[in-house]
């Protein structure tokens, strides 16, 4: 079979090659699946980099999660078992983990249901505790992980504030519902927050993305508020003042997803089963911005890296959709 390997770390466009390789083999309570297709997620550039918190061993092939069939025909959602990653055409997966794909959805679509939207509803939902009425201040909300908190903010019944980099990007949020949308390149974040919540600051505070991001969010976080903390993908790690947290009387919340997965993996079966009545009612749906063939895979990923990409871009080994 045909699979994306990473035989050194550094850049994704550099380190990725494509090879001709044997296919995985399952293992106990492990199956085969037929992928249809691979979403791109930041995680797969920070393996290649080296800098993930897995460090697989080289060489590895990259990619978090697929939609695939598996040999007696569930179409299922899967993170597959490193070192053998999804940008490949077989990829094996624990038995227990997989999940249903959604009917409304097609393979890319489905695809992308998987981490990005569990970790906006853990994080939302389960951690920050959103309610109806509240105001949501979503980082990065054009990309892959930002879109889905912005679909899932609007479907609690809150006041979705999103922010971006370049226009472009500004009215990719705009189409995905976000109430007021802050160019970071252009516009004060902390100014054009307190504007629009009249002094009052954001209640929750989604942030992938670390950095500065997380110094202005601070600046413009409302009164018991809660500044959600899912990555950091602007490379830098805030180091955040507890003093300022505690005079100004805000939490900070972390967010690592893949725990529940063996701490409650009952509520990631949940968490899919609203998120599958969700999609069927249209209240969210993937934003896919590129579906690419194999051989553009490792572009892909480094344009994920890069910072470049819109919603999800999706690599699709067999050249279809469903």
């Amino acid at each position: 079979m045909q699979a994306w390997r990473v035989h050194r770390n550094g850049e994704p466009s550099e380190v990725m090659e494509l090879d001709e390789t044997d296919r995985p083999t399952p293992g106990d309570g492990q199956v085969l699946i037929e992928v249809r297709a691979a979403n791109v997620n930041f995680p797969d550039a920070l393996l290649c980099r080296g800098q993930y918190q897995v460090r697989p061993p080289l060489p590895f092939t990259p990619g978090v999660e697929v939609c695939g069939v598996t040999a007696d025909g569930r179409r299922v959602l899967a993170t597959p078992a490193l070192p053998h990653g999804g940008l490949a055409e077989y990829v094996v997966a624990d038995e227990a983990g997989l999940l249903p794909a959604p009917d409304s959805l097609d393979d890319a679509e489905a695809a992308a249901l998987h981490i990005g939207y569990q970790t906006g509803w853990f994080g939302l939902h389960r951690r920050a505790r959103l309610q109806a009425g509240e105001t949501l201040l979503v980082h990065a909300a054009a990309g892959g992980v930002g879109s889905a908190a912005v679909q899932l903010g609007k479907a609690a019944g809150a006041t979705v504030i999103g922010v971006v980099g370049g226009p472009e990007k500004a009215a990719v949020a705009r189409e995905l519902g976000c109430d007021l949308v802050i160019d970071r390149r252009s516009e004060d974040i902390v100014t054009a927050v307190k504007e629009a919540t009249g002094g009052r600051g954001a209640d929750v505070v989604y942030d992938p993305v670390g950095g500065d991001a997380y110094a202005k969010s601070v600046k413009c976080i409302a009164f018991e508020g809660r500044v959600l903390v899912v990555g950091f993908a602007s490379g830098a790690i805030p180091t955040p003042g507890l003093n300022h947290a505690l005079v100004k009387n805000y939490s900070i919340v972390g967010l690592h997803w893949g725990l529940y997965n063996t701490k409650d993996p009952a509520a990631v079966r949940a968490c899919h089963d609203e998120l599958t009545e969700l999609a069927a009612q249209g209240v969210v749906k993937p934003l896919i911005s590129e579906r690419v063939p194999m051989a553009d895979a490792a572009r892909a990923v480094q344009r994920v890296a890069d910072g470049t990409s819109t919603g999800r871009i999706v690599v699709l080994p067999s050249g279809g959709t469903r």
